[in-house]
This record gives C-alpha cells, structure tokens and sequence, in this order.
C-alpha cells in the first residue's frame, strides 16, 4: 500500500468513465398461491436508469427510503442480477459475467456497507477481517501483517487495534475498518451504500473527510449513496436523484442545487434546515403530501404525480393529462442539467 500511496493521483475527469450505467432494469417477481409459487407480478426496483462515473468522481446517488438506491449499488456490484441493461466497467458488460469472472473484478470495485457492526463478522478480530479479501485472492503474502497494519493506519486507526473484535469498536470506528477492508485490493471504485447514515452526526464529519483523503490518496472513483441531501452535498461532484426507480434529475451539485428543476428535487432541498435563522423562517417549503405508491403498481405517465405540488396546484387539465399519458424524458429543457419533468423550471431555494 505504501508504494500506491505515493502514485499522485490523477486529475478529476482525465479519463473517460470508469463506470457506465445504460438503461438499467432491475424487476423482483411478486408470487402467489401455495406450492406453485405462481408469478402474479412485478416489483419495479429499478427502472432505465443510466448514468456515468468518471476518474476520481464522487456520484451522489438520492433519494427517499425505497426509492431504488441500494438495488441500483448491488445490480452493480452484481450482488442482484440485471433484469436488463448494461453496466460497463473498463469495456467489459458486468452483466453478463459469471461469478467467477466477476469475483476477479472483485479487486477493482468494492463496496462498503450502511451498517458496519452487521458487515463485519464479529467472530473474527480486525486484522482477520481486513485480510480477509487478501487471502481470497492469494495476495497475503509474506508482507501480508505489514500490509493489513498500514490499511489500518491510513484508515486512521492504531495498528495494534488489529487484535480486537468489532464490538470492541464504535460506531465510526467500525465504519474505517470497512473502509480498510475495501481497500485492501487497491480498488479503483467504491460504492458506498449509507456509509454514514447509522452514525452519530459528530462522527459523520470524521468518516466523511476520511473518505475524501483516501480519494484524493488514491485517486478512486465513488458511487455515494444516500437518502440525506446535505450529506450528498459536501461529497459528490454530480448528483442524481432517484424516485421510485427512476433518475429524475441529474447535474453537477453546484448546478443542482443552485436551481433544482424537477419538483421532487426542490421538495429534498426545500427540506434542507438552513442555519441562519431569518432566512429559515422567510423560506417557501416545498411540501410533498401522500405516500410513495406501490413499486408493484407504479403511476402510469410521471411516477411523481400523485405527490407533485405542481401536479396538484399549478397545472391546466391538458397538461395534467400530459403527466398522466407521458413518461417525461430525461433531458436538458433549459435549465442547464437535465431533469425528467414536463414542465421543469429552474427554482432558487438556498
């Protein structure tokens, strides 16, 4: 590790993608009846979804609770099978791998979990646990207890912290140990699911500014998941939000945030507590009112109408049935980025 960490890493966007995600689909069967277990219908957990992650990008996956995230992250570990649609690493479709040769991919693209303490085997003390991928891979070699202690190390942790278990560590700690785990291959991605969410809010900032060194260390590339907006905010170069298994807008966060066009992605940021609290009082909210709809038995047309304030309050009766008939494309209708809403306007909301 020691030789990797003196590499300079290479500039953002030097390359082409690293990743690229083409009409994604990812359907789990809903069954029925007794024995026969019949197919009476389908969960739609993912639905065309296609973005790219480029040389040392953070992508900042959002979202509500259900909205399709996490499938998305396992789909591309291969952690779920593709329904359909491609995802391409270094030009090879992951999709169409077997485990196998996927397992061999395992070195460049790892993922860290949302809760650590449950992906962490607890019967196993850390120096085990980060050397775990080594030896599967048959890189534990002689230098195999150095490598594990300088992971340790980089992460932030004591070497000699290798001989406890994982109940002997907190909540953040055991995050890093996941972290030095997934870098144990010298991975070019990481996916990160939640990584901070199961932490207390004064360990978030410590793991967050880990995750950034490392990148900058080691020039890696992130998929960041998360439900929380203003997590995704100080983390991710381009930002792409999620509802009920669709990307419905997409841009850089700079962009995304300074005019967010799609009413779900102005709801998100319009929830956004702001510090000063003047400007937290004067500020309009952006109220989503219902509840998600079923991904078994999504809306016809735009998947957000049934809880689009636009929807509700500002649109004519033809273009009310627009929503209802057209799925919205997503694409660039003048506001910079692209956003999948038919009537897509630009709002400052911070």
């Amino acid at each position: 590790m020691t030789e990797t960490a003196s590499n300079p890493a290479p500039t953002r966007d030097s390359q082409g993608p690293v990743l690229s995600v083409r009409n994604l689909v990812k359907h789990f069967p809903v069954r029925a009846g007794g024995l026969l277990r019949r197919q009476v219908g389908e969960v739609h957990a993912v639905c065309d979804v296609s973005f790219d992650i480029g040389s040392h990008e953070t992508l900042g996956l959002v979202g509500e609770s259900g909205c399709g995230k996490t499938t998305t992250a396992r789909v591309l570990m291969h952690l779920e099978p593709a329904t359909s649609g491609q995802v391409v690493y270094d030009g090879t479709d992951l999709t169409r791998l077997s485990r196998t040769a996927m397992q061999q991919l395992r070195r460049e693209l790892q993922i860290v979990f949302q809760d650590p303490f449950a992906s962490l085997d607890p019967r196993l003390p850390v120096n085990e646990i980060v050397a775990e991928p080594l030896r599967i891979h048959g890189l534990y070699g002689a230098d195999g207890r150095d490598q594990v202690r300088e992971l340790l190390r980089i992460v932030g942790l004591k070497p000699e912290h290798g001989n406890r278990f994982p109940h002997e560590f907190s909540g953040g700690q055991r995050q890093r140990i996941g972290v030095a785990r997934a870098l144990a291959l010298r991975p070019t991605m990481l996916v990160l699911d939640e990584p901070v969410s199961a932490l207390d809010v004064s360990i978030q900032a410590g793991v967050l500014n880990l995750l950034d060194e490392l990148q900058e260390q080691f020039g890696l590339s992130y998929l960041f998941v998360s439900h929380d907006l203003s997590v995704v905010r100080h983390v991710a170069d381009r930002i792409a939000v999620m509802y009920l298994g669709r990307i419905v807008e997409t841009g850089r966060a700079d962009d995304l945030f300074a005019a967010p066009a799609h009413p779900y992605t102005q709801a998100l940021i319009s929830a956004i507590p702001l510090p000063d609290p003047r400007k937290e009082r004067a500020r309009q909210r952006i109220t989503i009112t219902g509840d998600v709809p079923n991904p078994a038995d999504p809306p016809s047309g735009c998947r957000f109408r049934t809880r689009c304030p636009k929807f509700a309050e500002q649109l004519t009766e033809g273009q009310r049935r627009r929503c209802i008939d057209e799925i919205p494309e997503l694409v660039d209708r003048g506001q910079g980025h692209p956003a999948a809403c038919h009537y897509a306007e630009g709002a400052a909301l911070l």
